[in-house]
């Protein structure tokens, strides 16, 4: 794992510190965006799509294990900082086909013990073919 500092943050919560996270058992980003950004004790998590984070490419099966496969690559990113989902309190669900909402609730839920706020949005296409994207939002308890 590896952090850089970004900036002073001027316009985050208290004009707290932004730091970028990365690490390398996650996913690298596809595009120019960095997997997740620090400002306080709030982490935001870029969108993670159903990457092998060995191969970098998308996990073979159905919408299940692709959802399984977001989910642990959200966990890595958050481990990174020394979270869990547990910390999370906002996610962002991106699908290409909401007739497949009940399997990706099913796979969803079982990660979670209290699951965070959520919104789910059919989209007409995906980066590399996806089938979902997840971003999030997670606070560290105090």
């Amino acid at each position: 794992m590896s952090l850089v500092v970004a900036g002073l943050g001027f316009g985050c919560p208290s004009h707290a510190q932004r730091v970028v996270v990365t690490t390398d058992e996650a996913p690298k980003a596809i595009g120019p965006y960095v997997q997740a950004v620090t400002a306080g004790d709030t982490l935001y998590l870029s969108g993670q799509l159903p990457l092998d984070p060995k191969t970098g490419s998308i996990v073979e099966g159905d919408i299940r294990k692709q959802t399984e496969q977001v989910l642990k690559n959200l966990q890595t990113v958050l481990a990174a900082r020394g979270m869990t989902l547990d910390d999370a309190v906002m996610a962002h669900v991106f699908v290409t086909d909401l007739s497949e909402f009940s399997a990706i609730n099913e796979t969803y839920a079982g990660f979670f013990k209290t699951p965070p706020a959520r919104a789910t949005v059919e989209v007409k296409a995906l980066p590399r073919g996806a089938r979902i994207e997840i971003s999030m939002i997670a606070a560290r308890k105090r």
